[in-house]
C-alpha cells in the first residue's frame, strides 16, 4: 500500500485525532461562542478504529489523541487500551489538560502513551482567570503523579504576552528541578472570537532571550520524532529541558509531516487552512463493501493530499486582525 506523500514531497507519518470536542475548562485562547458538536455527528470509537487501522497500513507511525479534553469522553481509555493491542509498536501520544488525568497515569505508563499537560500558569488565581475554571490543583495531581511514576512528559504552556510571561523563573525552576521538557507553543491566531491579538503574542525569540539571562542552555540536535516542531535545549546543571514552538515567527511547515482528524471525522491537511473532507460520510455509507469503503477512503486521502498547503503562506496571507482558521482549536483538535 502506498504511503502518505504530499505534491510538496513532505511524507505524512503522524495523525492527530480529536477523540471529543467536548472540554472541562474555558481557556481564553482556544474557546468562543462557537457551539459544540452535536453528539449523532461525533465519530463512534469504532469509526475512530478503522480510520487508526488504515493509517497504520499506510505508514504512520505516530498518533495523538487530542480534544476538546479526551477524558471527558466516557470510554477514553478502553479505547486506549484496544488500539495499544491492536498496534503494540505504535508510537502513542495524548495531550491532556490534567483535570481528570491524575487517576490514569499509571494506565499510561502501562499502555506506553506519552502525555504532554497542558498548562499554562502556576498561580491557582491566574489558572482560573484563563480557563474560567477552580481546578488549577487538580492538574497538579497531574503533575505529580506524572512525576512520580515517571512517565515521559512534555509540560506545555501557551506563551502569552502580559498574562504569563512574569512567570518564566517558575516554569524553568520546575524544569531545572524534574525530568521534564518545558515547552512554550506561541499564540496562534486560531478561531473567530478567541483572546488572538498580535499584541499578546509572546515571541519565541524573546522567551530565549530572557530564559538565558535566567540559567545557562545548551543547544541540542532537533529529533523530530520526539521533539516535533520544537526547538530544545538542555539546562545546564538540570534535570530537564526547555524549548518552544515558533508557529508565529518561525514555521516549520516545509518538514510538516501531519494529518488531523476532528471529533466529527473531518480531515483538515493544515491547522491553518479549513478545507476539510469528510471521512464521516465514508465511514457510514452501509452501501459500500468493507473493500470499497477502504478504496473510498484512499481515494479522498489522495486527493486531499493534492490539496496540502503551506500554511505560513495562509499566515501571511490573512489581514492583521483576523484569525487564519475560523474554527476553533477546541473544535479542531488542540
Amino acid at each position: 500500500m502506498k504511503t502518505l506523500l504530499d505534491t510538496h514531497g513532505r511524507t505524512v507519518n503522524y495523525l492527530r485525532l480529536s477523540v471529543t470536542d467536548r472540554c472541562n475548562l474555558r481557556c481564553t485562547y482556544c474557546h468562543s461562542t462557537e457551539s459544540f458538536i452535536p453528539h449523532e455527528q461525533i465519530l463512534r470509537y469504532e469509526e475512530m478504529e478503522e480510520i487508526i487501522n488504515l493509517f497504520v497500513k499506510l505508514g504512520v507511525q505516530k498518533l495523538r489523541f487530542t480534544g476538546g479534553e479526551p477524558f471527558v469522553r466516557q470510554g477514553f481509555t478502553d479505547f486506549l487500551q484496544r488500539i495499544r493491542d491492536r498496534h503494540p509498536k505504535l508510537a502513542m501520544r495524548i495531550t491532556t489538560n490534567g483535570v481528570l488525568t491524575a487517576p490514569y497515569v499509571k494506565l499510561l505508563n502501562e499502555l506506553k502513551v506519552t502525555v504532554n499537560l497542558s498548562l499554562d500558569t502556576l498561580q491557582a488565581d491566574k489558572f482560573k482567570k484563563i480557563t474560567g475554571r477552580d481546578h488549577f490543583h487538580d492538574v497538579l495531581k497531574t503533575l505529580d503523579a506524572l512525576i512520580e511514576e515517571q512517565v515521559p512528559f512534555k509540560l506545555n504552556a501557551v506563551a502569552l504576552k502580559g498574562v504569563n510571561d512574569d512567570e518564566l523563573p517558575q516554569f524553568l525552576e520546575l524544569a531545572t528541578r524534574y525530568p521534564l521538557d518545558m515547552r512554550f507553543i506561541e499564540f496562534m491566531p486560531i478561531g473567530d472570537k478567541t483572546a488572538w491579538t498580535e499584541d499578546n503574542v509572546w515571541t519565541s525569540s524573546s522567551i530565549l532571550e530572557s530564559t538565558k539571562k535566567i540559567v545557562d542552555l545548551e543547544p541540542l540536535n532537533h529529533n523530530s520524532s520526539t521533539d516535533g516542531p520544537a526547538t530544545m535545549y538542555k539546562i545546564v546543571g538540570g534535570a530537564g529541558r526547555f524549548g518552544f514552538i515558533s508557529p508565529i515567527t518561525n514555521h516549520y511547515c516545509s518538514t510538516c509531516n501531519r494529518l488531523r482528524v476532528t471529533s466529527e471525522g473531518m480531515l483538515r491537511t493544515c491547522l491553518y487552512d479549513d478545507t476539510e473532507y469528510s471521512l464521516r460520510t465514508i465511514l457510514r455509507d452501509e452501501s459500500l463493501s468493507p473493500e470499497n469503503k477502504e478504496n473510498a477512503l484512499l481515494e479522498l486521502l489522495e486527493s486531499a493530499l493534492k490539496n496540502k498547503p503551506i500554511g505560513a503562506d495562509l499566515l501571511k496571507e490573512r489581514s492583521p486582525c483576523n484569525a487564519v482558521a475560523r474554527r476553533t482549536m477546541f473544535s479542531i483538535g488542540g
